[in-house]
């Protein structure tokens, strides 16, 4: 069973998966609206692989809608899904084997599109979670589901992937932002136009 994790927790993925083994992870998004505003929630989920600094390796290390791949292939983002409501509406492919050294941790935001047009933000969504799948075998290693209200915020850092010499870990973070994706992206490194 999955450990499910709570605001500031983290878990040993390595030792979650066992004996089958880690090689490759899945990092999912879900949710589903609880109020409507007359337009549909637009969430996605994004991944910035960073440095021992804190910031980005470069710009093209930000994963997202609009960059798909990282450059060296290791993480891979599956894809936009425009309203939500199924199960894993967004999913970002890590390959934990060719995550360059230089990578300490992979950040992994989730923000509203469009939000401050349509006046929604995080207190406007329910059930929304970000999980952790060992990509061999589909087994759930961690997931943490967003149970703060978030009125005002519109973007939020989910979780983060990160490493020791031994194993791969997950923290559940839970920070949110009222600046959006591009604060986010900002704070980290990210030439944001």
């Amino acid at each position: 069973m999955a450990v499910s994790l709570s605001k500031g927790g983290n878990v040993s993925l390595t030792k979650e998966a066992g004996s089958a083994g880690l090689t490759h992870v899945s990092v999912a998004l879900g949710w589903k609206v609880r109020t409507t505003t007359g337009v549909d929630f637009d969430l996605d989920a994004s991944a910035l692989m960073v440095g021992e600094s804190g910031r980005v390796l470069s710009d093209s290390h930000f994963v997202f809608y609009g960059n798909l791949d990282s450059p060296d292939g290791s993480v891979h983002h599956t894809g936009d899904n425009l309203v939500g409501g199924g199960d894993d509406d967004e999913v970002i492919e890590v390959n934990l084997t060719n995550v360059p050294a230089t990578v300490s941790r992979i950040v992994f935001p989730v923000s509203i599109y469009g939000a401050e047009e349509a006046k929604q933000n995080f207190g406007q969504v329910s059930d929304a979670y970000i999980r952790v799948v060992n990509g061999t075998n589909g087994k759930e290693l961690a997931r943490y589901d967003l149970t703060e209200e978030a009125s005002s915020e519109t973007a939020m850092v989910f979780g983060e992937l990160y490493h020791t010499e031994t194993e791969w870990k997950f923290r559940a973070v839970g920070q949110g932002y009222a600046s959006g994706l591009a604060g986010i992206a900002r704070d980290y490194g990210v030439s944001v136009a």
